[in-house]
């Protein structure tokens, strides 16, 4: 997996068989996924890498990730329960999503249309993060616990994934995680789950 950001645009982030080949999403969107990376560092964000993908900080907060599928990439803002969305353009991750946090494209053309959409929103959570305001938890059956959250909030093809799972199949992974008592444990346990989450799969028996 890849730790300097510059490499994703180049290589991919590293976490399949498709990694520095022809064949990586990344390479399918390479014009796009530099445009909202330009928006990104133009506002004033820290880049960084977090979960294998370009992550976007400001004042210690995560403000945005860049991620690329094969029909599309996207730009995921955490804490979008707080963006106002005036414009109309967030899409949830997935059907079991309660909030609408990330913009697909297919496109640059489309990056270039949104962009000053894209920067007014960038610039809308990094005054959230300077004045240490956060969304406020939305109250769901499900609850995911807190290092569950920062691990889809972090990747967004995971993110994708998880949110695409049936509530029940959701809920395994959470009663499974919440039997352990360490954060460290549960961390290990979301890193083991990965595959099985992306395949759509529900958690069995797990030890980390």
């Amino acid at each position: 997996m890849i730790t300097n950001p510059a490499d994703y645009f180049t290589k991919g982030c590293g976490r399949c068989t498709r990694f520095e080949t022809p064949e990586c999403s990344t390479r399918l969107w390479t014009d796009g996924l530099v445009a909202l990376r330009q928006i990104c560092t133009d506002t004033g964000l820290i880049e960084t890498v977090k979960w294998s993908h370009p992550c976007y900080t400001h004042n210690g907060r995560n403000i945005a990730i860049l991620g690329a599928f094969r029909t599309n990439f996207r730009l995921t803002f955490m804490n979008a329960a707080l963006l106002k969305d005036a414009d109309g353009v967030l899409e949830k991750q997935g059907p079991n999503s309660q909030t609408a946090g990330m913009i697909s494209f297919t496109d640059r053309g489309e990056v270039a249309s949104l962009e000053p959409t894209l920067r007014a929103y960038l610039k809308e959570l990094m005054e959230y993060a300077d004045a240490g305001i956060k969304a406020s938890k939305v109250e769901r059956d499900i609850v995911l616990p807190d290092d569950l959250v920062d691990a889809l909030d972090a990747d967004p093809e995971l993110s994708h994934a998880f949110h695409n799972l049936t509530p029940g199949r959701q809920r395994s992974y959470v009663i499974n995680l919440n039997g352990a008592k360490k954060s460290e444990t549960r961390v290990s346990r979301i890193a083991g789950f990965r595959g099985k989450i992306i395949a759509g799969k529900g958690a069995l028996a797990f030890q980390a």
